[in-house]
């Protein structure tokens, strides 16, 4: 007797230990829907408004299998990114008027270290009497940063958008230093395409490369500066 009930538990517990093979594995986060500030936009519908200062509430929708977000705002003049984390879909921000920002979500789960990140969006924090923005820094597509190409000629090519919609041009500038100096680099102007082809470079050799975005009102931004190796 004292054996089957010594058996019975035995099975009892190896039962029990062996159940978390049945466990239900861990989603992972999705990636949140942004809402507010939009796109490409001038935002005028800060809060709390000072001549220098405005709030803004940044709003996504809420992502599967999240616990917490951190929205990333990054200011497009200093390039200086600052990260916010928060359990809510929402967030309140103090920031500098007339200046652009670029800003996006990543959903984190206290279950996974796997994050997903939203897409990422620009926009302008209005000032007061302005009427014309500069466009907005350029995106680089390619080559992308710290990336190894090859070859003797290589394709440039970026993302421009403007509050205005009235980019004018584009105006490149390569180099072997850092930052690159127009006076003694490839300098490229006057570019109405987002791309630049056959662009002379040398094996062996690393470039950095930065591009200037005008409007037809003379306003101008400057995107920031990547460097790649030519193999």
């Amino acid at each position: 007797m004292k054996k089957i009930v010594l058996l019975t538990l035995l099975n009892f517990i190896f039962a029990c230990s062996s159940g978390g093979d049945n466990d239900e594995p861990v989603n992972d986060p999705t990636r949140a829907s942004l809402i507010f500030p939009n796109a490409n936009s001038e935002c005028t519908e800060g809060t709390n408004k000072t001549s220098t200062e405005s709030t803004i509430k940044f709003e996504w929708n809420a992502a599967a299998n999240t616990d917490n977000y951190d929205l990333v705002v990054k200011n497009l003049r200093s390039q200086q990114s600052t990260n916010y984390n928060t359990k809510q879909t929402y967030y309140e921000l103090k920031l500098t008027r007339g200046i652009a920002y670029s800003w996006y979500v990543l959903s984190n789960s206290s279950k996974t270290t796997s994050t997903a990140t939203s897409e990422t969006r620009k926009f302008y924090n209005a000032s007061e009497g302005v009427s014309s923005y500069a466009p907005f820094p350029a995106e680089i597509v390619s080559p992308k940063n710290t990336e190894n190409i090859t070859g003797t000629k290589i394709s440039l090519a970026w993302k421009g958008s403007d509050v205005d919609n009235d980019i004018f041009s584009y105006t490149i500038t390569m180099d072997t230093m850092n930052p690159p100096m127009p006076t003694n680099s490839y300098n490229k102007s006057n570019i109405t395409d987002s791309f630049l082809n056959d662009v002379p470079v040398i094996p062996g050799t690393t470039y950095y490369w930065q591009i200037q975005t005008f409007d037809y009102k003379g306003n101008r931004s400057f995107s920031e500066i990547y460097e790649f190796k030519v193999n």
